[in-house]
């Protein structure tokens, strides 16, 4: 699975949750997206999560 380039952030996991409280193993995925970021003059293209791509604009 992809990881953030910048932070590191990677698939958590948990549980599904129903109605009856039985739990079932999930995986929380980061939103990652494929983003092209200035490093001092050059273009470089990273797998970004969006968290670092706001953060990254401000």
């Amino acid at each position: 699975m992809a990881k953030c380039e910048i932070c590191g952030k990677g698939p958590m996991s948990g549980h599904n949750v129903s109605f009856s409280q039985k739990k079932t193993k999930r995986q929380f995925k980061p939103n990652i997206q494929r983003a092209t970021i200035y490093e001092g003059e050059r273009k470089v293209r990273k797998y970004v999560c969006t968290r670092c791509l706001k953060t990254l604009s401000k």
